[in-house]
């Protein structure tokens, strides 16, 4: 199996940038436990210019393999969260290359590789994560589309957001992702197809933990699991939803946009 370490520092200035772009007054100081998701800002992939892609991603072909298939994208993950990640504190990332597959989907041939990651922060093991990434390939006119799939009607927790241009750009800014989708129109439309800059994968997931963090300030997530359903675009609506169960030890959560179509779902585990 291929794996990889990285280190990082929980950087408090980091962390601020990142309540400032969720709209939050004040940011966890130095010493704080990091909110669940935040550390997708670190560990960024910091390649040298030449051996960036035309997409913006660093090259395959290094770490993750090279499919032969140019369109990548989150396609969901899995998480838990043993202990907590310490703003101010020094993390380490092991990475392991999970699984390789691929298959023939009715929108042509599709990859699917699956990393691990394992974050320790001090002594103890603060994450484990399989994060899932899809490959395709080129934009061909006529594919079909895979049909949508109708959300929830009705739901206990609500929110509202309009990912704007520069929501997209700041979290790029963050998290060091250069992929082109997010920021770069003409590419956007042009060479991969869609009708607009994509709203990160992560970001949407994100903004569900968010969701739960706003109505149970207190509550501690012990695991969390998201998938990507179709892709979301600057200026349409998120409609953030969320359920607890009649337990309050899991919480469901999506994503649909104007017409109801489900965009992601995720689910977390209280403790």
């Amino acid at each position: 199996m291929k794996t990889e370490s990285a280190v990082d520092i929980v950087a408090p200035t980091s962390v601020a940038a990142l309540a400032a772009t969720l709209d939050y007054d004040a940011a966890p100081r130095e010493g704080d436990a990091l909110p669940p998701l935040w550390h997708w800002i670190f560990f960024r992939p910091i390649a040298r210019q030449s051996l960036i892609a035309e997409d913006g991603h660093p090259k395959k072909g290094g770490f993750l393999p090279d499919l032969g298939l140019p369109r990548r994208m989150w396609a969901g993950g899995r998480l838990r969260f043993p202990a907590p990640v310490i703003v101010g504190a020094g993390i380490t990332r092991e990475s392991t290359i999970l699984d390789v597959s691929e298959k023939q989907g009715r929108s042509g041939k599709l990859g699917f590789v699956t990393v691990g990651h394992r974050i320790s922060c001090g002594d103890a093991i603060a994450i484990e994560e399989e994060h899932d990434i899809v490959y395709r390939e080129p934009v061909a006119l006529g594919v079909p589309v895979p049909a949508p799939s109708a959300a929830p009607r009705d739901a206990q927790w609500q929110r509202n957001i309009v990912p704007h241009e520069t929501l997209l750009l700041r979290y790029s800014a963050l998290t060091f992702n250069a992929h082109r989708i997010h920021y770069d129109k003409p590419y956007v439309t042009q060479v991969e197809g869609y009708p607009g800059l994509v709203v990160h994968g992560p970001l949407i997931a994100t903004l569900l933990m968010d969701l739960l963090r706003r109505e149970l300030p207190d509550a501690i997530v012990i695991d969390f699991s998201f998938k990507a359903r179709r892709p979301c675009f600057a200026g349409n609506t998120l409609h953030l939803r969320g359920q607890p169960s009649a337990d309050g030890k899991t919480v469901e959560l999506w994503s649909k946009d104007d017409e109801g179509w489900l965009d992601m779902t995720a689910r977390a585990t209280l403790a």
